[in-house]
């Protein structure tokens, strides 16, 4: 029998691509086994009329070692 674990990791980044790219890379530097990773929400930061910053709510799904 295998289970799986998902846990929720909010990342941001110059755009979406780079926030979903930085989420992905920190929770592979504490987690093994990711299986998938999906977008649940984003937004955007604005300062002066200007997008400053983009933000995605990620859940990512990893297999439990030994199981």
């Amino acid at each position: 029998m295998t289970v799986a674990k998902v846990i929720e990791v909010i990342a941001s980044g110059g755009s979406y691509e780079s926030a979903i790219e930085a989420g992905v890379t920190q929770a592979s530097s504490t987690v093994d086994n990711i299986e998938s990773v999906w977008v649940q929400d984003h937004s955007l930061q604005v300062a002066d009329g200007s997008v400053t910053e983009h933000r995605v709510h990620l859940k990512v799904t990893f297999i439990v070692a030994g199981s």
